[in-house]
């Protein structure tokens, strides 16, 4: 009986060892992963719009001529800026940003006059993030998490 017990305890204690090992190796793995390959740090410029209708696009908006808006990441501040040669009002603000769990979060600290009086600084903007190394979409979603429009950017910098 005594010689039976103890190999029992020494397979429970074989059994244990190996489990540790293989979850200190999963640990270290998943801590040397990245969480994502792509960084939104850099310089953005608009390609286009989506409008959405039940969570499929519905049309793509194009840029008119003449018509720009850049966006800049880095470091935790975001600040962007829009010309529209048919329109006299100036575009941009500046805040910061922080992207998790695959969303977007910018809330602007300043703007533009006629940004300010658009919107308040404490608003957050929250948008569904998806990107590529070159490319990003910030798709904006209504209050059931349905996507209704997304701005579509290329990585010029």
């Amino acid at each position: 009986m005594l010689t039976q017990t103890h190999l029992i305890m020494k397979k429970i204690a074989l059994i244990t060892c190996c489990l540790t090992v293989a979850i200190i190796f999963i640990a270290a793995a998943k801590k040397d992963a990245p969480e994502n390959t792509y960084t939104i740090e850099g310089v953005w410029e608009l390609k286009h719009q989506y409008i959405f209708e039940n969570n499929e696009i519905l049309d793509t908006l194009y840029n008119l001529d003449g018509y720009r808006q850049v966006k800049m990441y880095s470091k935790g501040k975001v600040m962007w800026s829009r010309f529209n040669p048919t329109d006299t009002n100036e575009w941009f603000g500046y805040g910061t940003y922080h992207v998790v769990d695959g969303f977007l979060e910018e809330r602007l600290e300043y703007a533009s006059n006629t940004m300010m009086q658009i919107i308040d600084t404490v608003q957050v903007f929250k948008f569904e993030l998806e990107m590529d190394e070159n490319n990003y979409s910030q798709i904006s979603m209504d209050e059931k998490g349905n996507r209704y429009n997304s701005e579509n950017y290329k990585r010029i910098e």
